[in-house]
C-alpha cells in the first residue's frame, strides 16, 4: 500500500470519527424537542466515535458486513437501557438513539465511500 493510500485511509477515518461527532450533535440539536440532557444515554459520544471508525474501516478494507456487526453489538448493548427508560410513554432516549445512530452511520458510510473512491482514483 502506498503512502498516498495510507493517507486516504487515515484521512477518511479521522473525518468520519471527529467531524461525524460534530454533524451528529448538530442534527440532534436541530430535531430535539426537549431540553438538552433529557433522554441522553451515557457513553454515547465514545460509542459513536468507535462505531464510525468501525464502519468506515470495515468498508475501506472491503468488509461491509462489518456494519451489521456494529449495529448488532450496539443494539444489544443499549436495548436494556432503552427498554427501561420510559416504559409507559414515548422515550426521548429511544428517539435520540435512533436518530443519532442513523446520522452517525450515514456519515461513516459516506466517508467510507469517498475513501474508496479516492483509493480507486489513486490506482
Amino acid at each position: 500500500m502506498s503512502w498516498a493510500a495510507v493517507g486516504v485511509v487515515v484521512g477518511a477515518l479521522v473525518v468520519s470519527v471527529l467531524l461525524g461527532r460534530v454533524v451528529t450533535v448538530l442534527v440532534l440539536r436541530r430535531v430535539e424537542s426537549e431540553p438538552p440532557g433529557n433522554g441522553v444515554l451515557r457513553g454515547g459520544a465514545w460509542i459513536g466515535m468507535l462505531e464510525r471508525a468501525a464502519i468506515t474501516g470495515s468498508v475501506l478494507v472491503g468488509f461491509p458486513e462489518g456494519i451489521a456487526v456494529v449495529l448488532a453489538i450496539k443494539g444489544l448493548g443499549r436495548y436494556p437501557e432503552l427498554r427501561e427508560s420510559h416504559p409507559d410513554r414515548r422515550s426521548p432516549a429511544a428517539e435520540r438513539f435512533i436518530i443519532g445512530t442513523l446520522i452517525s452511520y450515514t456519515w461513516a458510510a459516506a466517508c467510507a465511500v469517498l475513501g474508496v473512491w479516492a483509493l480507486h482514483a489513486l490506482g
